[in-house]
């Protein structure tokens, strides 16, 4: 498999525009590996190991001006953490795993489109019960496609007005950095398959990290990353969906 220079920019990118929003990126990557066919054997294990850096990057830059609510965050990390484990052990047929992926690539595609308001009023959290079966489909989510889950968390805080925009930061990357923990743990069971030549995709990630994290963002024009990554994500759908 050889490493092109235009797949290291998308992967360079992807960790930008991601890490700006305190996301690890894994929906980013698994666009751009099934654009560039990288072999689906190399997804899931892939895209975690890039969102523990990238995610671990925005959550050092985000926790440090937020103040984590833990009896709101915790319901939903303390029952995603072992099921994105079991997740991460479930066997998906490639097709299947093609057509879960796609849809989750679209989802995140309309999280990437989705402008909310700059502040709005905060509701207190919901029941733990609720917050149990959210997490817990999300874990369970996670380790199965590859994905931290924070791509489908922090539209639900900030629709259902449970946290602030940047607010969401924090809870997004702690639950991608947890999530992607235990799904590599999970997949340390099946075994864990890298692609040769891994060590640039992490350094290149790691450099899109710390940038989009840093005060890079205040000077570059987000909206034009914002579309470019939309029309990344929205090629993926089409090449995984339609046959």
């Amino acid at each position: 498999m050889d490493i092109s220079l235009l797949f290291l920019c998308s992967l360079l990118a992807v960790s930008f525009m991601y890490s700006i929003v305190g996301h690890g990126g894994a929906s980013g990557y698994l666009a751009v590996m099934s654009i560039f066919a990288v072999s689906t054997v190399f997804f899931r294990s892939s895209a975690l190991v890039l969102n523990l850096f990238v995610a671990g990057i925005a959550f050092v830059s985000f926790h440090s001006g937020y103040k984590i609510r833990w009896r709101l965050f915790l319901p939903f990390l303390v029952p995603a953490i072992p099921l994105a484990f079991i997740g991460a052990m479930i066997h998906i047929n490639p097709l299947t795993y093609k057509f879960i992926l796609g849809i989750l690539l679209l989802l995140a595609l309309l999280r990437l489109l989705y402008r909310p308001s700059i502040e709005h009023e905060i509701k207190p959290p919901p029941r733990i019960f609720v917050s149990v079966v959210i997490g817990s489909i999300l874990g369970l989510l996670s380790g199965m496609i590859g994905i931290g889950g924070g791509i489908l968390l922090s539209p639900i805080f900030i629709l259902m007005k449970w946290s602030h925009v940047k607010e969401t930061g924090v809870y997004s990357s702690l639950f991608i950095l947890c999530n992607s923990l235990a799904g590599l743990f999970g997949l340390g069971f099946t075994g864990i398959v890298l692609p040769p030549h891994f060590i640039y995709w992490i350094v290149v990630v790691i450099g899109g990290g710390l940038l989009g994290s840093s005060t890079a963002m205040k000077f570059l024009p987000v909206r034009y990353f914002k579309i470019s990554l939309a029309i990344v994500l929205l090629f993926a759908c089409f090449k995984l969906l339609i046959p």
